[in-house]
């Protein structure tokens, strides 16, 4: 990869990072503490949501964040073309199996 695309690529990387953790802020803190009060007026599950967000909902928000994280870094990996798991699988066409050395 040159560095030029290095550089597009990490710059991406920061991108996509930055915005996770900005949702998870807004998910954590303000909907779990600034918006608590406000929150509270509304219920789910039987719980006031402003405190559902600050036990639950932050929790949920963030394994989804980890999935968003997946699928945009396999995105930008495709991108950039590093998308590892087409070249590191081997082929069936390899005759080169150490089994069939040493029986040789």
């Amino acid at each position: 990869m040159s560095d030029k695309n290095a550089h597009a690529y990490w710059r991406a990387n920061v991108r996509i990072v930055l915005t996770l953790l900005l949702v998870w802020f807004f998910i954590s803190f303000v909907c779990g503490i600034l918006l608590a009060d406000f929150l509270d007026q509304f219920r789910i599950g039987g719980f006031k949501l402003g405190f559902w967000m600050a036990q639950q909902g932050s929790i949920y928000g963030f394994i989804v964040l980890i999935y968003v994280y997946i699928r945009q870094m396999d995105k930008l990996d495709r991108k950039f073309d590093l998308d590892h798991r087409a070249s590191s699988q081997p082929s069936r066409d390899d005759s080169t199996n150490p089994d069939q050395e040493d029986q040789a």
